[in-house]
């Protein structure tokens, strides 16, 4: 049997997440489900609840969904743990349904961010939501977590509220908001929250949950890590770095030249000098500023990191210069590895918005003990027979890691579950396996995903701690694989081994999304992956094919994929199976031409793709690729007035071409694609050939675009030479809705 390995270099810094002393409250054990009425409380023999969380999502007990992680956690320090899931939040009323928490509320808009939930990256209204019983679009409000606190606040204005989740962490520093198109305040001043938590928040959670049951006032736990919160001024003992030291932004100033005379320094700048009656020497002009140059031999010592905090922009500065928000944003993510990582603070008028430096990550231990808890793993009673599809989705999945090193420019998992990968036990996951295999109604005998965030970042991390420690880099895997990672695919080898050999389990498929430059490194993790955990299909993401918008994206060339896909290719003919690589691409994505998007289509017409979904770009806050499209500048290197410029799509026709590019065999999309093939020089391709992108006739269509799938559903498996595209996460699966494809004569 392996023993749990403890692979995080940051957590000999944090105390672990069992070593506190039980609440008084432990005594009453765990609940079946963690109560949503007062009638499982009485039935619990709870007067009150120590805690109540309120999420946007239903309540599914799974390891899968954040409200249900975040209070099996507390309860296993012994609280009391109550749900409200899906308030109605047009009056504060709904909110008092289990009386007033003894120590705070706990806040949530759920899984998803509520915009990215309710809207479309065009902005319209999406009529479903994947975390509601029966798909139901509507059920929380625009910013959830915003409108709940406030709620919070109008039900029990004494009680503290403690915000978290992903909506907070992508808010938690003035953001551009894509839906109003406005820089907006951080969250932690527009919900009025006590504390904000970014991140995975376990470690503070549990650390803030024992300070409050001991009495110990909210406004006092300042030096929690990954927690934002208001306060008036720099506290006592810090030193104050200006962030222009750190990433420069605007003209740089040339140095002074120290040999220069004081009137040359004048002449220069455009100004006189005035003798000085009697003395000779040269002065400034009056009122000129005085310069003074550092001697170079004097060394300063820099100020302690753990005392140090690095002032950005305020709020009004970021809002009003997009190459100020650009700086802002950039120095951010430079400030992301819990190793190095500085205190940031950021005035919002007369107040300021303080973070503490990011989470020092789980343990494996204590990813087991996460993992570990008593889930019913499965939706709360109250919903009855109601599907709910993101829990049917992964009811029979496994997590096995979180963290993503990627660092693509549009992805948000590294800004809330960071770069250093948190990997359970091989033991842990297997008693998961065996648990879904024994507990889990409806289990046929098919896991449908051993995954997480990245399904190959299993165990890989830096090859030492001090210098995992020390990096800050944005990503470990471009422009290539850093010499100091280990791209060791064994340990993942062998779960997928163990995992399949276990009595009663007939497959283990990979249905989480794989980082296929870093597999390449191990044919033999691709072998195993290929011969034994596809079900038909697997999904990559090559995002794109021309240079300018993949390093945009911090994504590899479109040659890794040629070189993975000739492995799947090869692995799979060995074993006589005929599998298919499902990738995604992105249109309108900030630094994409009309001319990269048009080299997509050929490449795809020429290889015999046919894209079923596309994704258009769609700005989250606080990703790098949004601070480019709001900026127009290329924040991945150190951002100036005159720096790169980045070509941004904006304005719904030009979305739209791109987005038509990818799907160019759609007969709808052929007048805008000659339009702009002829615009461009380009007529070449319109004709009725093969080596034609678009044909010179038109059928008879009304000239709208319907999707041949409703809610990523397709019937069957992909056709030879269709590739189905995909970005929510949701495999294609057999519905029945259609009938099979004919097989040929």
């Amino acid at each position: 049997m392996n023993a749990p390995v403890d692979v995080s270099f940051f957590a000999r810094a944090a105390k672990p997440l069992t070593s506190y002393r039980k609440y008084w409250a432990h005594r009453f054990g765990p609940a079946p489900f963690l109560p949503m009425s007062r009638k499982e409380m009485e039935a619990l023999g709870w007067d009150s609840c120590d805690v109540i969380l309120v999420t946007g999502d239903a309540y599914v007990d799974h390891p899968s969904f954040g409200m249900a992680v975040i209070g099996r956690v507390l309860e296993a320090q012994g609280f009391r743990v109550g749900i409200i899931a899906q308030p109605d939040w047009h009056s504060a009323e709904p909110f008092k349904v289990l009386g007033k928490p003894n120590l705070f509320w706990g806040v949530t808009a759920g899984n998803m961010d509520s915009m990215i939930n309710r809207y479309t990256a065009d902005r319209k209204l999406r009529s479903d939501d994947a975390y509601t019983p029966g798909d139901v679009g509507g059920k929380r409000p625009d910013r959830a977590a915003i409108v709940y606190s406030q709620r919070c606040r109008e039900a029990f204005k004494d009680v503290p509220i403690i915000l978290g989740g992903i909506e907070g962490s992508l808010r938690r520093i003035a953001h551009y908001d894509y839906w109003s198109e406005k820089v907006r305040h951080s969250i932690v001043l527009d919900a009025k929250c006590d504390l904000l938590l970014y991140g995975n928040a376990e470690r503070a959670l549990v650390e803030i949950a024992h300070r409050l049951a001991a009495r110990e006032r909210v406004e006092d736990i300042t030096d929690v890590r990954g927690t934002a919160f208001m306060r008036r001024s720099t506290p006592e003992g810090w030193f104050q770095v200006d962030s222009t030291g750190v990433d420069t932004p605007g003209r740089v100033e040339d140095h002074v030249n120290p040999y220069l005379t004081t009137a040359d320094q004048a002449k220069a700048q455009g100004e006189t000098c005035k003798k000085e009656e009697g003395s000779g020497a040269l002065l400034p002009a009056e009122g000129a500023p005085l310069q003074f140059v550092p001697n170079p031999k004097v060394k300063l010592r820099p100020p302690p990191r753990d005392h140090t905090v690095i002032r950005l922009p305020s709020y009004e500065a970021v809002k009003a210069d997009p190459v100020l928000y650009a700086h802002a944003n950039r120095v951010l993510h430079l400030e992301t590895n819990p190793g190095n990582a500085r205190a940031l603070v950021q005035a919002h008028g007369e107040r300021d918005v303080w973070l503490n430096p990011p989470p020092i990550p789980l343990t494996t231990a204590e990813m087991d003990h996460v993992f570990g808890l008593p889930y019913a793993r499965a939706p709360h009673p109250v919903y009855g027979d109601a599907k709910i599809p993101a829990w049917e989705m992964i009811r029979f999945s496994v997590n096995i890691m979180r963290g993503c090193f990627g660092g693509c420019t549009f992805c948000s998992i590294t800004e809330h579950e960071g770069r250093i990968i948190q990997s359970r036990s091989e033991d842990s996951i297997i008693q998961e396996v065996e648990d879904i295999r024994d507990k889990v109604a409806g289990f046929t005998g098919v896991i449908s995903d051993l995954g997480g965030p990245t399904a190959n970042m299993y165990r890989i991390g830096c090859r030492t701690p001090e210098i995992e420690a020390a990096c800050r880099k944005p990503s470990c895997v471009y422009p290539g694989i850093c010499q100091n990672l280990n791209t060791d695919h064994g340990p993942l080898i062998d779960i997928y081994r163990r995992a399949r050999s276990l009595k009663g389990i007939k497959k283990i498929l990979i249905g989480s999304g794989l980082r296929y430059d870093l597999a390449v490194q191990s044919p033999e993790y691709v072998k195993e992956l290929v011969q034994h955990h596809v079900g038909g299909y697997l999904k990559i993401a090559p995002e794109h094919t021309e240079a300018g918008p993949l390093s945009k994206m911090m994504k590899p060339g479109i040659g890794s994929y040629d070189r993975f896909k000739a492995m799947f290719e090869k692995f799979s003919e060995e074993v006589g199976k005929k599998q298919y690589l499902i990738p995604y691409f992105i249109a309108a994505h900030p630094g994409t031409s009309d001319e990269d998007m048009m080299n997509l289509a050929v490449w795809l017409k020429r290889n015999g793709f046919r894209a079923d979904q596309v994704q258009t770009f769609y700005p989250s806050p606080m990703a790098t690729a949004t601070a480019m499209y709001h900026s127009g500048r290329n924040t991945l290197r150190k951002v100036t007035r005159d720096s790169e410029g980045v070509d941004i799509v904006r304005g719904e026709r030009r979305r739209r071409l791109h987005k038509a590019f990818l799907r160019y065999h759609d007969p709808n999309n052929w007048p805008l694609l000659r339009e702009a093939l002829k615009a461009m020089g380009r007529a070449d391709l319109i004709g009725n050939g093969k080596h034609h992108l678009v044909p010179t006739y038109q059928p008879i269509s009304d000239g709208s675009y319907a999707s041949p799938r409703r809610k990523n559903s397709t019937p069957g498996q992909p056709a030879k030479g269709r590739v189905l595209t995909q970005h929510t996460g949701l495999p294609p699966r057999v519905t029945g809705a259609a009938k099979p494809p004919r097989k040929p004569r």
